[in-house]
C-alpha cells in the first residue's frame, strides 16, 4: 500500500485533486472490508470533496464530506502514517457548510510527518504517480507502463538507470513533462524494436 498511498498524497499535494484518487482506487477496489478499505475510501471521497469545491459544486462537496467523515471517523490518528485531524476537521466544517471548502485552502496531506511531494517519492511510488499523471494528462499509458517495466529491469540488473531517471523526470519536472515523455516514448520504441528483432531470430 505504501507506494500507492504516497503517490496519491504527492499528486494531491501538487493540486491534482481529481487525479489523486487514481493512485488509490485500484488498490482500494481489491481490499476486503476493514480499516484499510475505510481509510482509502475516505481519502478518495475527501479528494473528491476538494475537487468539487474547486468547481463550486457545493451539493457534491456536502454529501461526500458527510460520507468521508463516516469512513475516516473511527480510525486511529495517524492511520498508516497519515495525519487525519486536519482532514476530519475540514470534512466536518464542509459537511456543516459546504461553502467552507471554497473559503479555505484544503489541508495538506502528510505521511509520517512529511508533506509528501513528487521529489519525496521512491521509485515504486514514482511509477504509480507516472501512471496516474499519464492517464490524467492524456499521455499513452502503454508507453509509461513499458517504461516502468524497462526501469524495473534496469534496477534488477544493477546496470544503467536511463529509464529510471526519465520516469523520475516525467513525474518531477512538470514544465518539461511533454519533452520528457517524448524522450521516454522514443526510448521505449527503440527497446521494443530490439526485443522484436531478438524474438524474430528464434521464430
Amino acid at each position: 500500500m505504501r507506494a500507492h498511498l504516497r503517490a496519491g498524497i504527492a499528486v494531491y499535494n501538487e493540486g491534482r485533486y481529481h487525479a489523486a484518487h487514481d493512485a488509490w482506487e485500484d488498490y482500494w477496489l481489491d481490499l476486503d472490508s476493514g480499516d484499510d478499505e475505510r481509510f482509502l475510501h475516505g481519502l478518495i471521497q475527501f479528494t473528491a470533496v476538494v475537487h468539487h469545491a474547486t468547481r463550486e459544486n457545493w451539493s457534491g462537496a456536502e454529501g461526500l464530506a458527510e460520507s468521508a467523515s463516516e469512513y475516516l471517523g473511527s480510525l486511529s490518528d495517524p492511520y498508516r502514517g497519515v495525519a487525519l485531524a486536519d482532514v476530519r476537521s475540514f470534512l466536518g466544517e464542509t459537511a456543516a457548510d459546504p461553502r467552507y471548502a471554497g473559503r479555505v485552502d484544503p489541508p495538506v496531506l502528510t505521511h509520517e510527518g512529511e508533506a509528501v511531494d513528487y521529489d519525496a517519492l521512491d521509485f515504486e511510488a514514482t511509477a504509480v504517480a507516472a501512471a496516474v499523471l499519464a492517464e490524467a494528462d492524456g499521455y499513452d499509458e502503454d508507453t509509461i507502463d513499458a517504461a516502468v517495466d524497462y526501469a524495473r529491469a534496469e534496477l534488477d540488473d544493477g546496470g544503467g538507470e536511463r529509464f529510471v531517471g526519465m520516469l523520475f523526470s516525467f513525474v518531477r519536472e512538470r514544465d518539461q513533462r511533454p519533452v520528457v515523455y517524448q524522450r521516454l516514448r522514443d526510448h521505449v520504441d527503440r527497446e521494443q524494436q530490439k526485443d522484436d528483432d531478438v524474438r524474430g531470430l528464434f521464430d
